[in-house]
């Protein structure tokens, strides 16, 4: 599945309990450092410390969350157009229909308000979760703890990583003594993202709204909340009302420098005649921005053995926002897609 919000870097100060350490653990009671984190938590967070014991000790270590956080193996190539048939596709787009036509007036008001275009609400959450139909099936108290204190310690990060999941698991049951929520109860992904937009605690504590007016945010049973939410986010990660995702490019040959074109990866870099200047050749709308763009590349597989050439565009500041929504241009795209896809199906309609 698509992931999560953004995974913060973590200062990796405190080296993480290993698989190693606590393999024979079944609960988290069970476990030291679990036990000692429990109390440090409490401490500076002013919490019950028999509460934040009881808590993290009925943690129980999920092998298969273990197994899915160690890195995949890198295809040499990347393909757009499978990555794509993924989301774009029926299931996704009628259930999206439905989402859009019950909560048109929330979507409108959300996009006046925060001037994130419904399109893109809307592909966020059904790349996520189609709409609510796939929210996850762990504990996220089970899945934060397993990667808290037994991240694999194979991963080439696994010290930064498990200090994020601590930093997770202390948001999430901060949150959930602050709402009243059943810190035991709630459930998510694997990695331990919740609701309809698959926020992980830090994400819900940050930019997840009362949307509906009833006093409390809940991403599990509010689509307003959840809209207002997604909204927020992109907002808050700098979201320019009225600015395009990206524009068409080409390239003259005679001119072309691709690898320097590439070097900032998605990170918009780039004015319009800096663009040009290496060789990419925009629209008129692409000649008509103001900001700064990157070269987005997109691969359709191996060309030397069935697969396609690259697809390009350009990528704005506005691009680069969705993707700190999950770290990726195919995941942008993808969610820009869908949305604009469902968009144009709600409106061909009688």
């Amino acid at each position: 599945m698509v992931l999560f919000a953004p995974l913060a870097q973590a200062s990796g100060d405190t080296p993480p309990a290993t698989a190693t350490a606590t393999t024979e653990i079944a609960v988290y009671a069970q476990s030291p450092v679990a036990m000692a984190f429990a109390e440090d938590l409490a401490q500076r967070r002013g919490l019950d410390v028999q509460w934040v014991r009881q808590q993290i000790g009925a943690a129980r270590r999920q092998p298969s969350v273990i197994r899915f956080s160690l890195p995949v193996a890198k295809a040499a190539y990347k393909n757009w157009a499978a990555y794509r048939a993924r989301f774009i596709e029926p299931v996704r787009l009628r259930a999206g229909q439905r989402f859009w036509e019950a909560n048109r007036d929330t979507l409108e008001r959300a996009e006046r308000e925060f001037g994130v275009p419904a399109s893109l609400i809307v592909g966020v959450i059904g790349v996520e979760t189609i709409y609510g139909q796939h929210t996850g099936n762990y504990r996220v108290i089970d899945a934060l703890a397993t990667l808290a204190f037994d991240f694999p310690a194979s991963h080439p990060r696994a010290e930064a990583r498990a200090e994020f999941f601590r930093s997770e698991l202390e948001q999430f049951l901060s949150l959930t003594h602050r709402t009243g929520m059943d810190p035991q109860a709630v459930r998510g992904s694997y990695a331990g993202a919740m609701g309809w937009p698959q926020f992980m605690p830090s994400s819900w504590a940050r930019y997840a709204i009362d949307y509906d007016g009833d006093s409390k945010v809940d991403l599990f049973n509010s689509q307003a909340d959840v809209i207002g939410s997604v909204a927020n986010y992109f907002k808050s990660y700098g979201w320019q009302t009225g600015q395009a995702t990206h524009y068409p490019v080409t390239f003259d040959p005679t001119r072309l420098d691709k690898e320097g074109l590439l070097a900032p990866d998605i990170l918009p870099s780039f004015s319009v005649e800096s663009f040009s200047a290496r060789g990419a050749v925009l629209d008129a709308e692409g000649q008509k921005h103001t900001g700064k763009l990157a070269l987005i590349e997109l691969q359709n597989g191996d060309p030397a053995n069935g697969g396609s050439a690259p697809t390009y565009v350009a990528g704005t500041d506005n691009f680069y926002a969705v993707t700190r929504y999950n770290w990726s241009s195919y995941y942008a795209m993808a969610v820009i897609e869908l949305g604009q896809t469902i968009e144009a199906l709600v409106n061909r309609r009688p």
